[in-house]
């Protein structure tokens, strides 16, 4: 993904098609110089619709074509034929695209699956011909229906990307770094802050054919949430993920403070965001030794789990790829976003298969050894990290 393709905010002038008039006609031939009134129904107005695809990763395709209008229903016509329908138009755009009213900011839907059509505006009815109005005592109407009027509004088109695992830490902590390590993304990487300018994604493989998504974001530095920096902008892309991985890397001057940091931007945010996975990765660990790495595990916060890793040596990387696959399908399977549901629905089926098996053996054992496991095989009061 280019850096400079990337797009996530369009905003763009809709307007669905108007409905064909009704037809005012009255049958005449030669053997009925006086027929009753034929004249047909204005077809409809198109509609426009928002339609999902996996295929788009960015909304640059919409940035240079800001006016989607729909086509306008035919007029009616004689012998009661019905005009011709409007084109109905489809905006394409990629999984996880919010719609919000451009002039009130409302939120209007969201398009969250492939093949999804939400319908944004809807075309005018068709008017209906003078047949419509013959009555006993009105048998030759010489009027019609006009068809309706179209809708038009101005949307905002806003992407937040669907990923497992974001990234989350300030400019300059490695975040593109280990992304390009364990991924095949390259996003650009230097020695400055906000090298990173736009999200990135990347596919990160795990065992036995395994995988789940990382996105790496622009570094968050306090008071992001009141828009220094460019983490207002992109914070959004972290809201779908599964889980949080924040990165510290180990020569910071106060890791635990620099996290509360991070945690206290996200509340600001959204403190929804706080309700999710954790998991704190402590980068360029090649940087200390053993002795430095214990007394700065003394000083790290409680409840969360901690991995020591180096993406240039890869020390450590296994054992991390380990606890954020468990932050992402630990208690949290049902709030992955549908398109990482549908990857972690195949990758986990050969695992409930083999826990099923396994269950089945252990109950025949102890009946006792079965109470005190759940569904996974982990003791109830166990620490799932």
């Amino acid at each position: 993904m280019a850096e400079s393709g990337f797009v996530d905010y369009v905003k763009i002038y809709c307007r669905s098609g108007k409905g064909g008039q009704g037809c005012v006609h009255f049958y005449r031939s030669k053997r009925s110089p006086k027929g009753g009134p034929d004249g047909g129904d204005g077809g409809r107005g198109g509609d426009v619709y928002l339609r999902g695809d996996r295929n788009y990763w960015t909304l640059l395709h919409l940035r240079y074509n800001r006016h989607i209008f729909a086509g306008n229903g035919m007029s009616g016509g004689e012998n009661n034929r019905t005009g011709a329908d409007g084109e109905d138009i489809y905006i394409d755009v990629p999984l996880g695209t919010a719609c919000y009213d451009a002039d009130t900011g409302d939120y209007i839907t969201e398009v969250r699956e492939h093949g999804e059509v939400i319908r944004i505006l809807k075309g005018g009815r068709g008017g209906q011909g003078n047949t419509r109005f013959a009555t006993s005592t009105n048998q030759a109407p010489r009027f019609a229906q006009p068809g309706e009027a179209r809708e038009e509004r101005e949307v905002i088109l806003q992407l937040k990307l669907l990923a497992d695992v974001g990234l989350v830490g300030f400019p300059n902590a490695g975040k593109s770094t280990l992304l390009s390590a364990i991924t095949t993304s390259k996003p650009k990487v230097a020695n400055y802050p906000f090298t990173t300018l736009v999200p990135n994604l990347g596919i990160v493989k795990y065992r036995d054919g395994r995988s789940f998504v990382m996105a790496d974001i622009p570094g968050i530095i306090e008071g992001a949430a009141e828009g220094k920096g460019l983490g207002l902008r992109f914070l959004r892309h972290i809201e779908r993920n599964a889980a949080l991985l924040f990165l510290i890397p180990s020569n910071a001057d106060n890791i635990a403070e620099e996290y509360e940091i991070l945690l206290g931007e996200l509340e600001k945010y959204n403190p929804s965001l706080l309700e999710k996975n954790r998991v704190l990765g402590i980068s360029k660990s090649d940087l200390v030794d053993e002795d430095l790495e214990e007394m700065i595990r003394e000083t790290l916060p409680e409840g969360v789990p901690v991995c020591f890793f180096s993406s240039v040596t890869g020390q450590g990387v296994a054992e991390l790829k380990d606890l954020i696959w468990k932050s992402i399908t630990v208690n949290n399977f049902e709030a992955v976003s549908p398109l990482v549901e549908q990857n972690l629905n195949r990758t986990l089926q050969g695992v409930e298969l083999d826990e099923s098996e396994d269950d089945a053996e252990e109950s025949s054992d102890t009946d006792e050894e079965s109470a005190e496991t759940d569904a996974g095989g982990r003791m109830r009061d166990e620490d799932p990290y």
